[in-house]
C-alpha cells in the first residue's frame, strides 16, 4: 500500500472502503462507541476528513445541530402537505372570523380595527397636510 516517491519518502496510496465498511464506521460513531478521530486511528483510515464525509453522506444525524435528519419527501408529497396545512388555516381563518363577528354583535364593539388610513399616514412625508376627504 505505500510506495517510495522520487524524493525517498514514504507515500501512502489511496484504499478503497467498502460500502458495509463505510457504514459499519458510521453507526459505531453516531451510536457514540467512537470519535470520528478514534475511528480513523483504530481503523487506519487516512484522510482527515474521510469519516466526516461519510457521516455527512451516509449517517442519519444532521452534522451541524447534531439533530435526526427529517427524511427527504419527494416534492409530490411535499406540495400535498402543505396544501393540506393551507386548507386547515383557512378553515381556522373562517372560524375566528365568526367567532370576533359574535363577539361584536353581543357585546356591541368593534374588535376589528381599520389599520389602512393609520399606515397611510405613517407613509405620508412630514409637513404635509391630509387630503380634503370627498363628500
Amino acid at each position: 500500500m505505500q510506495e517510495t516517491s522520487k524524493s525517498g519518502f514514504l507515500r501512502k496510496s489511496q484504499k478503497d472502503y467498502s460500502l458495509a465498511f463505510k457504514l459499519s464506521v458510521v453507526d459505531q460513531v453516531e451510536k457514540g462507541l467512537l470519535t470520528y478521530k478514534q475511528a480513523q486511528a483504530r481503523y487506519g483510515i487516512q484522510g482527515r476528513s474521510t469519516v466526516l464525509v461519510w457521516l455527512r453522506k451516509h449517517g442519519q444525524l444532521d452534522w451541524k445541530s447534531k439533530t435526526p435528519m427529517k427524511a427527504k419527501q419527494p416534492p409530490r408529497s411535499r406540495i400535498q402537505e402543505l396544501e393540506a396545512r393551507i386548507k386547515r388555516l383557512e378553515q381556522e381563518k373562517v372560524i375566528l372570523n365568526r367567532a370576533i363577528d359574535m363577539a361584536d354583535e353581543q357585546f356591541g364593539t368593534s374588535i376589528r380595527k381599520k389599520c389602512l388610513p393609520l399606515s397611510q399616514q405613517a407613509f405620508r412625508p412630514k409637513g404635509q397636510e391630509e387630503p380634503p376627504e370627498s363628500k
